[in-house]
C-alpha cells in the first residue's frame, strides 16, 4: 500500500543524510524536516479516507455518467432514524445506513425496520470511540466482528460493507479489513451535518458538491439532517437525478450470499 511504499521512501532519505555525515556536516534540522514531511504525509493520507492511503476506498463511481448518486447515513440506528425512513419512503428512495454496533444493542427493532423498508446496511464499528484510530489490529477486529454479528442477528446475513469512524484509516484497520473481507466504503460529498447546525450552510454545501456517481454522506441523528434531507431530495428531482442504492452505483455486493 501507498503507506509501505511512503515509510521506506523516508527511511531511505534518512539513510542518505545519514551516509552523506560521514563527508561533510548535515546539520540535524535537515533530519528533523524529513521526519516532520513523513508526518505530514501520514497524517493526510490517514485522515482523508479519498487518499486510499491505508486501504483502498469506494469513494464514488467516477465513470458514472447519468445523474445517479447514492445516500448513505452513518450513527444509527437511532430514535431519528424512523424520521428519516418517513422522508425516504415518501420520495421512494433506498439509501445504505453504516450502523453503531452498540447502538444496534439499544435499537434492534430500528435497525429491523430499515432492513424491512428495503435500505441497505453497512458496518461502523462496535463502539464509534474517539479512540478507534489508536486501537491495535485486534481490537479494531473485535469491534468488526462484534457489529458484523449484531447485523446477522436481524437480517440475516453478513454486510460486506464497512465505513471506518470518521472516515480515518490507518495500518491496524488495513490488517483487520484484510481479515475480514469487508469492502471500505468512504464518500465524495460531506455535508458536515454532524458537526454544523445551519440547514441553509448543510444543504448548500451538498448541493454545489452533487455530480453524477458521488456519494452522499449524512447522519440520521440530528433534527438538521432531516430538514436538509427533505429539500435535498425536492431538489434532485427537479434537476433529473436518480438516488439508487450503494451497491448499483459501484457495481458490488452489500451481503456475503
Amino acid at each position: 500500500m501507498k503507506h509501505k511504499r511512503v515509510t521506506v521512501f523516508f527511511i531511505l532519505v534518512i539513510m542518505l543524510l545519514a551516509f552523506l555525515s560521514f563527508f561533510t556536516v548535515v546539520e540535524i534540522k535537515y533530519f528533523v524536516f524529513v521526519g516532520f514531511l513523513w508526518f505530514l504525509v501520514v497524517f493526510w493520507g490517514s485522515a482523508f479516507i479519498g487518499s486510499n492511503y491505508h486501504v483502498q476506498a469506494y469513494c464514488g463511481n467516477p465513470s458514472e455518467t447519468e445523474k445517479k448518486i447514492a445516500l448513505t447515513f452513518d450513527d444509527g440506528p437511532h430514535e431519528m432514524t424512523l424520521l428519516v425512513l418517513d422522508i425516504l419512503r415518501k420520495h421512494n428512495v433506498k439509501a445504505t445506513f453504516f450502523c453503531i454496533g452498540k447502538n444496534i444493542e439499544t435499537h434492534p427493532d430500528i435497525l429491523r425496520k430499515t432492513i424491512e423498508e428495503g435500505h441497505t446496511v453497512g458496518n461502523h464499528s462496535y463502539s464509534h470511540s474517539p479512540f478507534f484510530d489508536f486501537y491495535r489490529k485486534k481490537q479494531v477486529l473485535a469491534e468488526i466482528q462484534q457489529t458484523d454479528a449484531l447485523i446477522e442477528s436481524v437480517l440475516g446475513k453478513k454486510t460486506t460493507l464497512f465505513r471506518p469512524p470518521y472516515g480515518v484509516t490507518n495500518p491496524s484497520i488495513r490488517q483487520a479489513l484484510a481479515i475480514t473481507m469487508h469492502k471500505t466504503i468512504g464518500w465524495n460529498i460531506r455535508s458536515l451535518d454532524g458537526v454544523v447546525k445551519k440547514e441553509d450552510f448543510l444543504l448548500d454545501r451538498i448541493i454545489k458538491r452533487i455530480k453524477p456517481g458521488g456519494i452522499v454522506l449524512l447522519h440520521d441523528t440530528s433534527i438538521q439532517t432531516l430538514h436538509v434531507l427533505e429539500q435535498l431530495l425536492s431538489f434532485l428531482q427537479k434537476n433529473n437525478y436518480t438516488v439508487v442504492p450503494l451497491e448499483e452505483l459501484l457495481n458490488i455486493k452489500a451481503y456475503e450470499n
